[in-house]
């Protein structure tokens, strides 16, 4: 079996990722880590024996030391909004100690300047430069771990159904605005699915059509 931990896994993405790891990949094992546990109760109950919870705070290191013990995979479903990182720092330092290598970090667009024009402009007076400063750390601190990283530096999200998206990569522009959270999700079942895809990376990924915009499509 391969185990994956997933860290703040009552949000959006994070839910439907086990979901689909549920439904599709039979080799998963999951471990579902968040404050309030009996709020994925839904997802135990698809397929108890391929699921267990760990009721904590991300923040708590000995229970994230021991949750990370055992993985083979951890995904970070939480944007990393310390001041000091300490999220980042504290899941590198639970895998270096448990000797677990690959991680898959969601953080925002526009941390290398990256998306260019009005949206651009807007996307950093919303998220605010102290933000996008913390962000693009974070994924420094991934980038010099010697982990096997893959930052996903994620557009504003929509609920749409529809799974579409093009990827970037680090040093180029960002194609679009906006994507669905299927979408993001559909790209974590993958590089779950086949640990070396994208690995080592921080890619963009945004759904195509909205390349121009200069507003978050919902």
């Amino acid at each position: 079996m391969k185990n994956v931990l997933i860290l703040g896994a009552n949000g959006q993405i994070a839910r439907i990722v086990a979901k689909r790891l549920l439904s599709e990949q039979d080799d998963v094992q999951l471990t579902l880590y968040l404050r309030k546990s009996h709020r994925v109760d839904d997802l135990v109950a698809i397929n108890p024996a391929r699921v267990r919870t760990v009721d904590a705070d991300i923040h708590d290191q000995e229970m994230l030391d021991k949750a990370v013990q055992g993985q083979d995979i951890v995904f970070i479903s939480n944007v990393d909004h310390d001041p000091d990182n300490e999220l980042t720092q504290g899941v590198i330092a639970a895998m270096i100690k448990n000797d677990v290598k690959r991680v898959i970090a969601s953080n925002v667009l526009g941390i290398y300047g990256e998306v260019p024009g009005e949206y651009g402009r807007w996307n950093t007076e919303m998220l605010t430069q102290a933000g996008l400063n913390r962000a693009r750390r974070s994924d420094e601190l991934l980038e010099k771990s010697g982990l096997d990283y893959t930052t996903l530096r994620l557009p504003w999200l929509n609920d749409r159904d529809e799974v579409k998206y093009s990827i970037t990569h680090k040093g180029e522009s960002y194609v679009g605005v906006s994507g669905s959270r299927q979408s993001i999700a559909d790209v974590v079942v993958k590089m779950i699915a086949d640990p070396t895809y994208l690995n080592r990376e921080s890619i963009g990924l945004a759904d195509p059509d909205t390349q121009g915009l200069t507003r978050p499509v919902y």
